[in-house]
Parts: C-alpha cells; sequence; structure tokens
C-alpha cells in the first residue's frame, strides 16, 4: 500500500480508543467541577453556621443586676466622684427613671450605684433586726397607707321562702405610715481616697449599712414616731383580758421581775390568735434568752430547743426565735419578750434608693459622706403581737 494510504484522512471519525480518552476525560473535567462545586457550597454552609453559632452565643441568660455591664459607666463615675469629687461623668449619663443609676442635682448628693446599694440592702436584711421578720414594702412616696379591716361582716341563717334582713358593715381602718430620712456620715482621709488599692465602695457600703442597721433595728422596737420610726413598744399596752384595737395586748409572768416557770410563756403563745400563731416567732435580746432556756417542762424537758442545721433560728415551744438585742431586759414590769407573727403585725416602708453627698471641707483633711435613705415602719396588725410583762399583773 503507498504512504498516502497508510495516513488518516483529513475529516475522518477518530479511533474507538480516542474516543474512549475524550470522554474519560470529559467526565473527569465535569466530576471536578461538580466537586469544585460542592466544596464551595460546604464552605458556605459553614460560613453560615459559623455567624449563627456567633450570634446564638451572645444570647446568654441576662446576668444579675449587680453586675450588669450596663451598671460599669454609672460604677466607674460614681467611684470617681467618692474619690475626687468630680461629677461630671454622673451629670453625663442618660437620665432612667426607674434605675438606680439615676443621677440628681449635685447639691442632693448622688444615687450609689446599684451593687453597692444591693450589698446595704442585703446587710439590712441578714441584720438581727424586726426587719428580718416584717412585712417590708417598697414605695416612691413619703408615706405607705395600710388599710385594715378588723371588723366582720354580719351574717344570717335564711329560711327557703323567708325575707333576709341587711347584715351589720364592716369598717375599714387606715393606718399612715410616713418616711422619715436615716442618714450616715462616715469618712475618710484624701490620702486614703487617692490610694487606688483603696476599696472605697466595699468600705463606703460597709460603714453605712452598718450604722442604718443599728439605728433601724432600735426604731423599730423603741422608735418614738419623731422623725423615726415607731416602735412596737411605743403603742399603748394593756392587759391582753381588756384588750382593744390600738393597742398591744400583754400577758404577765405573775413574778416581779422574773419567771414562774414556763406557764406564762405558753400563756403568751396561746394569748394570740390562731390565724397568727401559725406564723409566730418570739423576740427578745442575749440576756433573756439566757434566762429563757434554763426554763424546763413538768417532765423536766427544756422549753428551748437549738436549730438542727446551721442558719436555722433557735426555737421556744417549736416556734423561731429573733435576738433583737434593742429589746429591754429582764426587770420589774419590763416587756422583755414579745410574741407575734410580725409579717401582719409590723409594716416597715422604705425608699428604694441610697442617696450619697461628699463634703471635703468640713472636716478637713478628711472627706466626709453623708449618706441618706427614707424609710418608715410603725404596728398594722394590733392583734398580730402580743407581749409578756415580767410583773405581777
Amino acid at each position: 500500500m503507498s504512504k498516502t494510504g497508510t495516513q488518516s484522512r483529513a475529516g475522518e471519525d477518530a479511533s474507538p480508543v480516542a474516543e474512549v480518552k475524550n470522554a474519560v476525560s470529559g467526565f473527569v473535567s465535569e466530576f471536578k467541577s461538580f466537586q469544585a462545586d460542592i466544596q464551595q457550597r460546604i464552605e458556605k454552609q459553614e460560613e453560615q453556621m459559623t455567624k449563627m453559632e456567633r450570634k446564638s452565643s451572645g444570647l446568654k441568660r441576662p446576668v444579675l443586676a449587680a453586675a450588669e455591664t450596663g451598671a460599669a459607666p454609672h460604677q466607674k463615675a460614681f467611684d470617681a466622684y467618692l474619690r475626687s469629687g468630680d461629677d461630671d461623668a454622673l451629670r453625663g449619663l442618660e437620665m432612667e427613671s426607674k434605675a438606680m443609676s439615676t443621677a440628681v442635682a449635685g447639691d442632693g448628693g448622688y444615687l450609689v450605684d446599684p451593687q453597692t446599694a444591693d450589698v446595704i440592702k442585703s446587710t439590712l436584711a441578714s441584720t438581727a433586726s424586726i426587719r428580718a421578720i416584717a412585712n417590708v414594702v417598697q414605695v416612691e412616696a413619703t408615706s405607705f397607707d395600710v388599710l385594715i379591716d378588723h371588723s366582720d361582716v354580719g351574717h344570717g341563717w335564711a329560711t327557703e321562702s323567708g325575707s333576709v334582713s341587711e347584715t351589720g358593715t364592716p369598717t375599714i381602718d387606715r393606718i399612715t405610715i410616713p418616711l422619715h430620712e436615716l442618714s450616715a456620715l462616715p469618712k475618710a482621709s484624701q490620702r486614703l481616697l487617692d490610694d487606688s488599692a483603696f476599696d472605697i465602695e466595699a468600705w463606703l457600703a460597709g460603714r453605712i449599712a452598718d450604722k442604718f442597721a443599728r439605728a433601724e433595728a432600735d426604731a423599730f422596737i423603741n422608735g418614738d414616731g419623731s422623725d423615726k420610726p415607731v416602735g412596737f413598744l411605743t403603742h399603748t399596752i394593756v392587759d391582753d383580758a381588756s384588750w382593744a384595737w390600738d393597742n398591744l395586748g400583754y400577758v404577765a409572768t405573775g413574778v416581779d421581775g422574773g419567771f414562774d416557770g414556763g406557764e406564762a410563756i405558753i400563756d403568751l403563745v396561746y394569748a394570740l390568735g390562731a390565724q397568727y400563731r401559725a406564723n409566730g416567732t418570739f423576740v427578745m435580746n442575749s440576756k433573756t434568752a439566757g434566762a429563757v432556756r434554763k426554763l424546763k417542762d413538768a417532765d423536766g424537758r427544756f422549753l428551748w430547743s437549738d436549730g438542727l442545721a446551721a442558719g436555722e433560728p433557735a426555737r421556744l415551744l417549736g416556734y423561731p426565735v429573733l435576738i433583737a438585742e434593742d429589746m429591754p431586759d429582764i426587770a420589774s414590769d419590763a416587756m422583755a419578750i414579745a410574741f407575734g407573727d410580725f409579717n401582719a403585725g409590723y409594716t416597715i416602708a422604705e425608699r428604694p434608693d441610697l442617696r450619697v453627698l461628699r463634703d471635703p471641707f468640713s472636716a478637713k483633711p478628711h472627706v466626709l459622706f453623708y449618706a441618706t435613705k427614707r424609710v418608715g415602719g410603725d404596728v398594722s396588725d394590733f392583734a398580730a403581737i402580743k407581749l409578756l410583762k415580767f410583773g405581777l399583773s
């Protein structure tokens, strides 16, 4: 055959081997394109998942108010005010009528940051004071009114065809509890305030809380109502046999300035109405508690029992005991023990804000911090509290 016969002619079909090669090459190219497309989609999906995870991780549960990052600007501004008297940052804060970070006029002081206020509030609540068992309400006014319905609705029995007569109408008493200003005046040297290692807020909170706690504890028991709360022991106290509203009833021990066994304490418990007795608490000071815990019943068992768990109050005849050092000692005709449902019987009204005024001039080289809060208290149910009188009658 000639040379020209062995050469493939132009335009003729390729051989089967070439066709297979071309097909495989096309398949590989398309597969690589498909693989790249899948890889691109996977990368986009992973990117979207990453964005979603970042968003979901940012949506955490809200932290406590005392630790909110939103409180940081006020805390820093308040710290600067306490240390140097610089109130520019406080004046520049956004006014919020419901937040404790509301800045007020400089001549009246500034409200403390929420963290310090919470420390003081928790300290007051944990102290051995009537506050621990009384009804505590937060108000925004200058007084708090308690409405008491201490009468009963009339009633009668009716037959199927008989007429129904009009029954008696109950009367409602209004007890107004005014709020009084409680103040504390701790001081610190300017040199100490300039020391950044000195925790000014913790020091200020501790000093104010200690002063407020001691002043409140005494006023809720012995306060005369003159620019201070009305203590429950300052109300008119009468023999429980002739008790009437606006008075507190007492049970006598039968011994002048002492006990005649534990019967008087049992009489005190059952002088209180059954509706109050379930939430009853004894209130006395340490000296009285020392005498009471020596009392035994007829079988020789102590009337007093210590708490079975840590933090649990001691119990007298099964009822918890609050040790309040402002209660009077055992003496002739002293009302040294109180028993009652103080949550129903005594109401404490207070404003939630605490104000601090910095005074660097009155006690140089010291800086005075004039802290004020408004609080009031009074008996809200005279039937809910009974007293034990250490007297003959």
